[in-house]
């Protein structure tokens, strides 16, 4: 079997109201998705992590970049396609985007080998050892209004999750310590001690400002606390870990087992947020996930993108096992968005595939897979409809 041609379909439709996180606001939601086609007929497909003109970004790379360097390769040789790709863009790309890209082709050769091998992707990375998942919502993403605006919308956003039967709900924080106090507090009010409540900075602090807030949510019975500072700053992550009770999540930003063996070696985190689309793919992801595990770490994925990415990660959760295990052992639990309408998660899939179904009709938990390769296969007409061909 022979790669024949590597193709990048970013998509992108417009918000109806602009949403946001710490570090910006935008009103269009994208996707990238990467199909690659053998000489045997069988097609593969992967997503790659980076929203916006980032997307444009790494269909330049997959395309023009890595392309060149993997097209006539046997697809099935992962680990020999995904070191050559790394070793020959090492001096430019050990982080960030080139990564993403990869990622995108590597989770396509996945697809391609189970396809082959005519098994559920969950198979070939471990088998089954979780015969349902734990779901956590993802919600609140700031808007351009006031802090009592925002805590009236937050609250009745939070009603709405906790309604739908999600184990547990995740928020955005951002506005400053005071305020993001009163944000977490209004939440927290509204859903009761009981239910499992996130928060989310995606690294708007330094140091000072994200231990304040980290003590206000000590007092609120907080589950984790997320990308508190900056992904680089290791010191401030472990400092943070030592001096708080509640635990603290990171790792969405991080790249490669390079970068997570830093990461874990620094005692940086409480809990593993790997994103598969974005860290190198499941060849890596798998090599992060021993790191963890090795080091007795929860792993919790990051989560971001269409339907693709949530059937991946369904398949990484399915095979993945408990940590340190026994009879009443937690289980990792699916990130899943919950913001507005998203039609790359509801309306992508040729298949039936609805998560939202599932968590309603069964008290909080998706069920693994079973069809083969990762289980669902992006529409066409669909991708012809919502492409950007600039």
């Amino acid at each position: 079997m022979k790669i024949i041609s590597i193709k990048s379909h970013v998509l992108r439709y417009e918000l109806e109201k602009e949403l946001g996180y710490s570090q910006q606001y935008y009103k269009y939601r994208t996707a990238h998705l990467v199909e690659i086609e053998t000489d045997e007929g069988i097609t593969g497909w992967g997503e790659c992590f980076g929203p916006g003109n980032i997307a444009l970004a790494n269909r330049y790379i997959i395309e023009k970049v890595i392309q060149p360097l993997i097209k006539g390769e046997d697809p099935t040789n992962k680990e020999y396609i995904w070191h050559k790709v790394y070793n020959l863009l090492r001096d430019s790309g050990q982080k960030g985007m080139p990564i993403q890209a990869l990622s995108g082709i590597d989770i396509a050769l996945w697809d391609i080998l189970s396809k082959k091998a005519k098994l559920p992707l969950y198979q070939l990375i471990g088998g089954k050892t979780n015969n349902q998942i734990p779901v956590y919502g993802y919600g609140m993403m700031l808007q351009k209004k006031s802090v009592n605006e925002l805590i009236e919308l937050f609250k009745d956003e939070a009603k709405k999750i906790k309604e739908k039967n999600f184990k547990a709900m995740k928020m955005k924080i951002g506005l400053g310590p005071q305020d993001d106090l009163k944000l977490v507090k209004a939440v927290r009010d509204e859903i009761g001690e009981q239910f499992k409540l996130m928060v989310d900075a995606n690294h708007a602090y330094n140091k000072n400002d994200a231990m304040y807030v980290g003590k206000g949510l000590d007092e609120m019975d907080i589950f984790w606390f997320e990308e508190p500072v900056a992904p680089e700053d290791y010191e401030g992550y472990k400092e943070l870990k030592e001096n708080l009770t509640t635990s603290i999540a990171g790792g969405e930003a991080e790249f490669t087992r390079f970068g997570w063996n830093q990461l874990i070696n620094n005692r940086c985190i409480d809990i593993a947020q790997p994103e598969v689309c974005g860290l190198g793919g499941i060849t890596e992801y798998l090599k992060v996930s021993a790191l963890a595990q090795s080091n007795f770490i929860p792993i919790v994925n990051h989560v971001w993108g269409s339907a693709l990415s949530v059937a991946v990660n369904i398949h990484l959760l399915t095979s993945m096992p408990d940590m340190p295990g026994g009879l009443f052992s937690a289980k990792s639990m699916l990130e899943f968005d919950t913001t507005s309408n998203n039609i790359f998660i509801s309306d992508l899939a040729e298949e039936k595939f609805s998560i939202l179904d599932q968590v309603k009709n069964n008290n909080g938990y998706v069920k693994p897979l079973e069809n083969i390769g990762i289980g669902i296969n992006p529409n066409r007409e669909f991708i012809k409809k919502w492409q950007v061909n600039e």
